[in-house]
């Protein structure tokens, strides 16, 4: 059974990784904003709760890391939050991106609006221009996940063989155990049949001796009182 410290760091990543997705997610639908700007507002509001409750749980599983037993365990935690915290400094600088990016948008759009006299045509079209430009930082992203997914599913590969190893350590200690037991059975058993050996060679000793005190009380007496 997991110890409820290593389910709690189980849970906290996670909890991380799902936090980082959707900061992800957000940092995305800022790409796809086209306007108007209270709703690149909304949008970069959600997306700053999110990283606050991403970098609660960094720290979380930070101060989890350092209340590790083995030292082994510790520095491979802490070394996860370090992976963390490069990934959200990296999804910052993804997010002021996708921000600049919207804002040229939105204000080309604006632009094209007066110039055009507001045409929904020509908007759709300026609109269109706009997202093609983003379209290999979409990409980028998309590609980022996927390397972010992959790695993930590695960790928890080799959490699985962690896994795996404790478990076949843990049968070849109760196999063990089972052998040493059946050796203090065994030896008490002997123990047990010591002691009636011992008991039965102390009465066997004991009719010995009355037998040679009858015997030489009877040859004395024959000795003494041979009338008797």
């Amino acid at each position: 059974m997991a110890a409820p410290q290593d389910v709690h760091v189980r849970i906290c990543n996670q909890e991380i990784i799902k936090f980082d997705l959707e900061v992800k997610a957000l940092i995305q639908d800022i790409r796809d904003c086209s306007g108007p700007l209270s709703a690149l507002t909304e949008l970069n509001t959600k997306v700053k709760e999110k990283f606050q409750q991403l970098r609660h749980r960094i720290q979380e599983l930070e101060q989890l890391a350092k209340e590790q037993d083995k030292e082994s365990e510790k520095q491979l935690l802490l070394q996860e939050v370090e992976n963390h915290k490069r990934q959200m400094l990296s999804n910052q600088t993804s997010w002021r991106k996708a921000n600049l990016t919207c804002k040229i948008a939105i204000d080309n759009l604006e632009k094209a609006e007066l110039l055009q006299g507001g045409d929904p045509l020509r908007q759709r079209k300026t609109t269109k221009e706009s997202l093609a430009q983003t379209s290999s930082t979409i990409t980028e992203s998309l590609m980022g996940i996927s390397r972010m997914m992959s790695q993930q599913v590695q960790q928890s590969e080799e959490a699985m063989q962690t896994l795996v190893n404790s478990s076949r350590t843990i049968l070849d200690a109760n196999e063990e155990f089972k052998s040493m037991s059946g050796t203090i059975q065994l030896g008490r058993k002997l123990i047990t049949k010591y002691n009636r050996r011992e008991l039965t060679d102390k009465l066997l000793i004991f009719l010995a001796l009355a037998l040679f005190l009858a015997t030489v009380l009877y040859i004395v007496k024959k000795r003494l009182f041979p009338f008797l």
